[in-house]
């Protein structure tokens, strides 16, 4: 595969991943292409979450097992290149805190102990905590819970740092970054693609990626490959920066629910963590409201009254801001990797949903392996472009409102 051009279209932290592993790789020429800036997306508008306490046993925990693997070990690889990259990684702010998912009724602690059981089954460590082990971990959360299980392998990472670092890497490694250039159709050649129209012209490679994230649908369908990947939005509160207050990321057991549910109205759960710099991030929501980019008051209203629930003295504290981020989400809530049988040339790594920054990293080591032809070390069936959810009915053709 010496010098095989590839054309990474999406400069977000699955595209940053992506080109990073494939300009190691060696033999590639790596070009990076986003519509707008670097990380300025979807993104800069997450938590930064590495989580397995949300994923039940299947492809998308051993897909999170591999990713939560490999980020100490990048970022460690990252740091020694030179001073200036330690300097990115340290921006970056990995925090292996671990998570505690609490539940609040008899009902709800039934489930999380069932989900429990069967993650420990797939190499999950979830421990159970007592009142006492619980309040001494989180001294002020509420009291009012009825089960609390610990998750150590849970860490958090700021996302847009976290991408520019890989995205440094790659670039040292002879990676090309175009920012402000939209891909706008496809030239193809025997039935291939063999280049992306852009404003600034026509860009040639031997291959593609779609990690356009929330856009992916969008850009699939320009290029002539349909994939039903569409938005689906989550806002987070900010609070004034507090001393510390909270010392995992702390989310109530619904949470794992609103991840894997398909419903279009306002779902909303408690997710509550602290940053380095002192603000308490509030979450979490999601909703399907197209590329609709408005704060709703009333979503603002139920996440807070969901933290408050868990982190009642929070009640006084201030929130400095609000913000909202599209998450791309497929029908069966499993990223899409892998070639695209109809259209040779094209590949896609997308689909995460809001657990791009997570999965990141082992996206595109699979990717990687697939590209060159190497044995994956999880099964990439379950990701493959021509499954049902990724090509029903429902994703002949998303419109450019919807996609």
């Amino acid at each position: 595969m010496n010098g095989t051009r590839v054309v990474v279209i999406g400069a977000g932290i699955v595209g940053a991943a992506c080109a990073r592993e494939l300009a190691l790789a060696g033999g590639f020429r790596v070009t990076v292409v986003d519509r707008g800036g670097a990380a300025e997306a979807t993104t800069a508008h997450g938590e930064g979450n590495v989580l397995v306490s949300d994923k039940g046993p299947g492809p998308e925990l051993r897909l999170a097992q591999l990713s939560r693997r490999l980020w100490p070990e990048t970022l460690a690889a990252v740091a020694g290149r030179s001073p200036r990259a330690a300097d990115a990684v340290r921006a970056v702010e990995w925090d292996p805190k671990g998570g505690i998912v609490v539940a609040t009724t008899e009902a709800g602690a039934a489930e999380l102990t069932r989900f429990a059981a069967a993650q420990r089954t797939a190499g999950v460590r979830a421990d159970a905590l007592d009142a006492a082990a619980l309040a001494a971990a989180e001294p002020h959360l509420t009291r009012d819970h009825t089960a609390a299980l610990h998750y150590p392998e849970d860490a958090q990472v700021q996302p847009a740092a976290a991408a520019a670092a890989l995205l440094g890497d790659a670039l040292t490694h002879g990676a090309t970054l175009r920012t402000g250039c939209e891909v706008l159709g496809a030239r193809t050649r025997g039935g291939r693609l063999t280049a992306v129209r852009t404003a600034e012209g026509d860009l040639p490679a031997d291959l593609f990626v779609n990690a356009a994230g929330p856009w992916s649908g969008r850009l699939a369908t320009r290029l002539g490959a349909p994939v039903d990947v569409r938005p689906r939005r989550g806002d987070i509160l900010v609070t004034a920066p507090l001393p510390p207050t909270v010392f995992h990321k702390v989310y109530d057991a619904d949470y794992v629910g609103a991840v894997g549910s398909s419903a279009e109205d306002l779902q909303t759960s408690a997710v509550v963590e602290a940053t380095r710099g002192g603000s308490v991030l509030l979450g979490s929501s999601r909703r399907r409201a197209g590329f609709d980019d408005r704060l709703r008051p009333e979503v603002l209203s139920a996440i807070a009254a969901k933290a408050l629930r868990l982190f009642p003295g929070l009640a006084d504290v201030a929130v400095m801001r609000a913000y909202g981020g599209f998450r791309p989400y497929v029908p069966d809530h499993l990223p899409v990797i892998g070639a695209d049988p109809r259209l040779p040339g094209l590949w896609h790594a997308s689909g995460h949903e809001g657990a791009g920054i997570g999965l990141s990293l082992g996206t595109a080591r699979l990717l990687s392996d697939l590209v060159r032809g190497n044995a994956p070390e999880i099964d990439p069936a379950p990701f493959r472009v021509d499954r049902p959810a990724v090509l029903g009915t429902d994703a002949t053709a998303p419109s450019e409102e919807s996609a």
